[in-house]
């Protein structure tokens, strides 16, 4: 009986883990998207402008990168350069999903606005098509609400405080991009490309505006990893 009944139960089970995982990915992106929302308010941006990064954009990485230069008083320009430079890896992830989502139409916009990280990674290594297109939409739109949500809620927090600065809110963009970046050093390579970006954006800091030391260490970056694999 067991035998008989395990192919039609398997798959509604699996699909109930998916969601599960996604709902859960959602709502720790969420309280992440809360960050956002203060520290966007405490650099200057009014909530319609905030809430508009996290509705349009929709990439946090990109969005902290962006308030963070805006906050620190650099231009519109570096802001927005840095910004694309951390977002342009979810265009190499659309070229992974577009075999498995096979979207078509107005469709393929809505897609094309959930690739981030989390919906890509419920996506792929799936057993099957169904499996990962479920991963993807479920935690895609999972996150969007919620990041959204998140964002809202941050930022109308942050303009009841006096001075956001006191809860440590200003060292929150750093403090991010450090938990990011914490998993992929555990070699070499990856400390000899941080260190020599670092240095670069130091050394830059002086002579040019805010904003433009990161988009020099991302070149500097850049170089080394082309370097690397060229050898």
């Amino acid at each position: 009986m067991d035998t008989e009944t395990r192919p039609e139960t398997e798959p509604e089970t699996d699909r109930r883990a998916i969601i599960r995982d996604a709902i859960g990915i959602g709502v720790a992106t969420g309280a992440y998207g809360l960050s956002f929302g203060a520290i966007s308010v405490a650099s200057g941006l009014s909530m319609v402008q905030t809430c508009a990064l996290s509705l349009l954009l929709f990439s946090g990485g990109s969005q902290f990168a962006l308030v963070g230069v805006l906050g620190a008083g650099g231009t519109a320009v570096a802001a927005a350069g840095t910004a694309v430079l951390l977002g342009s890896r979810n265009a190499l992830y659309g070229l992974r999903l577009a075999p498995l989502l096979k979207v078509r139409g107005i469709k393929k916009a809505g897609a094309a606005q959930l690739v981030i990280d989390e919906s890509t990674a419920m996506a792929v290594g799936r057993d099957s098509g169904r499996a990962a297109r479920l991963g993807f939409w479920a935690t895609g739109l999972s996150v969007f609400v919620l990041w959204n949500l998140g964002t809202l809620l941050g930022g109308i927090g942050a303009q009841a405080l006096s001075s956001p600065e006191a809860l440590g809110l200003d060292a929150a963009v750093p403090a991010a991009f450090l938990a990011l970046l914490a998993p992929r050093m555990r070699a070499r390579q990856p400390w000899v490309i941080a260190l020599t970006a670092a240095l670069v954006a130091l050394a830059a800091v002086p002579f040019v505006p805010a904003g433009v030391p990161v988009l020099l260490a991302a070149a500097a970056a850049t170089v080394l990893v082309l370097k690397g694999r060229a050898k």
